[in-house]
């Protein structure tokens, strides 16, 4: 599909209108006009191609990209879009009609280069970053997100307080947008509105960065994350969750002192280092004063009052009167926004004294909360009500069902999961717009995807609406397949180490994959659409690094698995996935050797080649990870005669990757060589990612291997050449669990070439990856490289002592892939400090190592520090 919008920063003009198709943003005299996505689409298209005859098939196409639809949709947004536009009024003519053939925009278009003062600071600068959608015309807030502005900079965490719908987050975006080239675009909005569980604010944020989390406590990791990073960083919504929020926030307040914290609650958090800035209702005019009509321009509420009914098409020409009436709404409404802004675009629909009368006679009536509450709380609860009230049947049905969605999502998910037998697609697809064009429904373009959501307030409303169970049930069911479906599309995970934009949609996504998967093994879920769901999750929650989740969902939904799918291949991938998140999390313990060897047995028996090489790649990497490097050749070996009778170019990158690896380690470098160069040139990066397989992506590895081998065969430049490529690459994935096995496969070469500044870079960052990320075995090797580099800058006072503890560590884990170098390097430390003997005794039992476990590449090093303490004198 062609984006206009994305094609031209340009705005274009006719007749009263201004249309900035980049921003998606159409203005009648500089007043934004509401307008629905899909009309808005159709009014791009047609003004980018003005005196040009755009066909009903390529509007369809263009409108809506991968569907079936009937012209009638196209009709009716057409007809909407010509209402907005006053299309045919007082003469004016924008688009006409041409009987078979479609439509043209008629109007006279100029061309002005685009506003780029008007526009929002770009936060494609940082892959995280996940800013909604810059506020139009914000009002009465100006003060506010001055003050703000300052604040954040100079004192670092600020929480804005106030009432339900008083425009925190409102604010709060706009402070994020004007404060985004300050930290270089990053940025991280975090709607904590979507969570119930206080255990998962955590888990939130770290996942919104990307990080892979260990269930049992996440905030280490993110700390450990946060801790040199520079990003302004925005909770949204803790009221509900004000204890864990806080003690969240004072820790990385504590910790991490290049970050700014801007929060929204109803509550100040409490905790030390915070500050306070109340957000107050919008100013009306007096009591006691005449509300004449000059007056109320003068009053914040009364202005913003003013401005959304005319944003929303709608005409209003205040005289004395209609302005007392004004008046005596924003008053009865208490000055809160969103109460006011709810109010005001009815009034098109139902005319100002009639929303006066409503006010007055509905919401008085329904405020009957508890008498603590506050009244403006209250007041935005009865607004709801009565919005809610105003409402079709059909669009009550539509707004209580997309309830159930976690946040964003997309008009193809509420036609999967809204549609049923009583509501079909042009049901859904005309109550949605109405929904949009009655603020119950919020949009938000992302790329050239419309996202739409509920705002919290109405998603909490809705919720609470009575509804039968058998309803509930079929809701949550259909919610739990379409994800279920979504995650089973042949490139959901393959485009999730692109970039951030791509990643930041699977984010949101799987807000809703989670939700799902929780009502699936909750009490009244189906554990059967769970397992399902499980199976599908798994690979994306490698793909994402998400390990601890990914052995979460794998295990559940295992120990629910019947004795008809015990032995399948469900219960194959489940063991697999297990496997790999445990063994990269902690270790070559017990857990992942079973698993895998269970994977292993389902697939043998099955006789399936793809399966087999797909659990043979982790298998074959828990043997090179513990140490024992015969085993592994085995199973690369087999790897590779699998792939040979496949016609899948991403079996033979795993089975290359993994059998040069074996054979590096096997000391035969020039095969290995081989394997490797073929594994990095058999298919482009951009078809498929390997981590939906085994964790990481192994052209990552095959090069970092590869860096390893020319080192060992004298090539030096090409070695750190490389490695160097390597790290980037990696770093380019954002993926944790490869950026870290790049890191650990050059740091070695660095080691070696005496390079020790850059070794100590990449050790720094080694540490900072495998701590943000909980990979246990990882920190342990950036642990032992850091003695190893300062014994060998000299320092072997201490480092030795420090050198023996990583070791140990990973014998623990066991992580055997690094033990002969380590013991090499520890070999070289005690000859240096004088313990011979010790220096000795360790030599001899690493010699014996190698030759039973099988890292026979080493063996020239070995022969060499052997000469050496040989000659060298007691």
């Amino acid at each position: 599909m062609t984006d206009f919008s994305a094609q031209t920063s340009d705005v274009l003009s006719f007749g009263p209108f201004s249309l900035a198709a980049s921003e998606r943003l159409l203005t009648r005299e500089g007043t934004p006009v509401e307008l629905g996505a899909r009309a808005l689409d159709i009014l791009i298209r047609l003004a980018s191609q003005p005196n040009e005859v755009v066909s009903k098939r390529d509007l369809l196409a263009h409108v809506w990209p991968d569907m079936i639809v009937e012209e009638g949709s196209l009709r009716f947004h057409m007809a909407n879009l010509r209402r907005v536009l006053g299309d045919g009024i007082d003469g004016a003519r924008y688009i006409t009609t041409l009987t078979g053939r479609g439509y043209c925009f008629v109007a006279p278009v100029s061309r002005v280069e685009g506003r780029s003062e008007q526009r929002a600071p770009t936060l494609t600068r940082w892959a995280h970053a996940n800013m909604p959608n810059r506020p139009i015309g914000i009002v009465g807030r100006e003060d506010d997100v001055a003050a703000l502005s300052q604040q954040l900079p100079a004192h670092r965490f600020v929480t804005i307080v106030g009432g339900g719908g008083i425009g925190k987050t409102t604010v709060a975006v706009e402070v994020g947008h004007a404060l985004a080239d300050s930290f270089a675009g990053a940025v991280l909005f975090v709607d904590l509105g979507m969570l119930s569980d206080p255990d998962l604010v955590a888990t939130a944020v770290a996942s919104m960065l990307g990080l892979s989390i260990q269930s049992e406590d996440p905030t280490p990791g993110l700390i450990a994350y946060l801790r040199n990073k520079r990003i302004l960083l925005i909770l949204d919504t803790c009221e509900h969750l004000i204890d864990a929020v806080a003690a969240l926030a004072a820790q990385v307040f504590a910790a991490a002192p290049q970050v700014h914290i801007l929060a929204t609650s109803r509550e100040a958090l409490e905790v030390n280092g915070e500050r306070i800035h109340r957000l107050v209702p919008l100013a009306c005019p007096p009591g006691d004063a005449e509300a004449m009509a000059a007056a109320v321009h003068s009053f914040s509420a009364t202005r913003l009052f003013i401005e959304r009914v005319a944003a929303s098409g709608t005409g209003l020409d205040l005289g004395d009167a209609d302005a007392a009436v004004v008046t005596s709404i924003c008053r009865n409404l208490g000055g809160v926004p969103l109460a006011i802004e709810l109010a005001a675009r009815r009034v098109g629909a139902y005319g100002l004294q009639q929303i006066a009368t409503h006010l007055d006679q509905n919401l008085a009536l329904s405020w009957a909360g508890p008498r603590s509450a506050p009244p403006r709380q209250k007041t935005l609860l009865a607004t709801l009500e009565w919005s809610y009230g105003l409402l079709s049947e059909l669009e009550r049905t539509v707004l209580r069902r997309l309830a159930i969605f976690v946040g964003d999502f997309t008009i193809e998910a509420a036609l999967a999961v809204v549609t049923n037998d009583t509501v079909d697609q042009a049901a859904v697809f005309g109550a949605v717009d109405s929904l949009v064009a009655k603020s119950m429904v919020a949009t938000r373009p992302a790329g050239a995807m419309m996202r739409y959501r509920l705002l919290d307030t109405t998603r909490a409303y809705a919720l609470e609406i009575t509804e039968g169970a058998a309803e509930k049930v079929e809701l949550a069911s259909r919610h739990a397949i379409y994800y279920r479906g979504w995650l089973d599309q042949t490139d959901a995970a393959a485009r999730i180490l692109s970039d951030g934009t791509e990643r930041a949609g699977h984010f949101a996504a799987l807000n809703n994959v989670r939700a799902a998967l929780e009502w699936c093994f909750g009490d009244d879920g189906d554990v059967r659409i769970g397992i399902d769901l499980a199976a599908a999750a798994a690979p994306v929650f490698l793909a994402m690094s998400l390990l601890s989740e990914c052995h979460r969902w794998s295990e559940r939904a295992l120990l629910e698995l019947d004795e008809t799918g015990r032995g399948g291949r469900v219960e194959m991938h489940f063991q697999a996935a297990i496997g790999v998140a445990v063994m990269f999390t902690r270790g070559g313990q017990d857990m992942a050797r079973v698993a895998l060897h269970r994977s292993l047995a389902i697939a043998e028996a099955a006789g399936d080649r793809l399966e087999e090489l797909q659990v043979r790649g982790p298998l074959q990497l828990f043997y090179i990870r513990t140490g024992d490097f015969k085993t592994a050749l085995h199973h690369a070996r087999r790897c590779a005669t699998i792939a040979r009778t496949l016609e899948d170019p991403v079996a033979m990158t795993i089975a290359r990757s993994l059998l040069g690896m074996a054979l590096h380690f096997g000391g035969a470098l020039d095969e290995a060589r081989a394997e490797l160069e073929a594994a990095l040139h058999s298919t482009p990066r951009a078809q498929r990612t390997t981590t939906v397989y085994i964790g990481f992506e192994c052209r990552t590895l095959a090069g970092a291997v590869l860096a390893r081998t020319l080192w060992l065969q004298g090539h030096r430049t090409q070695a750190l050449g490389r490695a160097r490529q390597t790290i980037k690459d990696a770093a380019d994935a954002d993926h944790a669990v490869t950026s870290c096995i790049a890191l650990i496969w050059a740091t070695t070469i660095f080691l070696w070439a005496g390079d020790f500044e850059s070794a100590e870079e990449y050790i720094g960052s080694l540490a900072l990856l495998a701590e943000a990320n909980s990979l246990t075995p990882y920190l342990a090797v950036a642990h032992s490289f850091a003695a190893e580099l300062a014994i060998r800058r000299g320092d072997a006072s201490g480092s030795i002592d420090r050198l023996q503890d990583g070791i140990g560590e990973l014998r623990l884990a066991p992580y055997g892939m690094l033990d002969t170098p380590f013991n090499i390097a520890l070999v070289e430390a005690f000859a240096g400090s004088g313990r011979l003997a010790e220096a000795r005794a360790l030599l001899d039992d690493t010699i014996a190592q190698v030759k039973t476990n099988g890292d026979t590449c080493y063996e020239p090093e070995l022969a060499r520090v052997k000469a050496r303490l040989s000659a060298t004198p007691e």
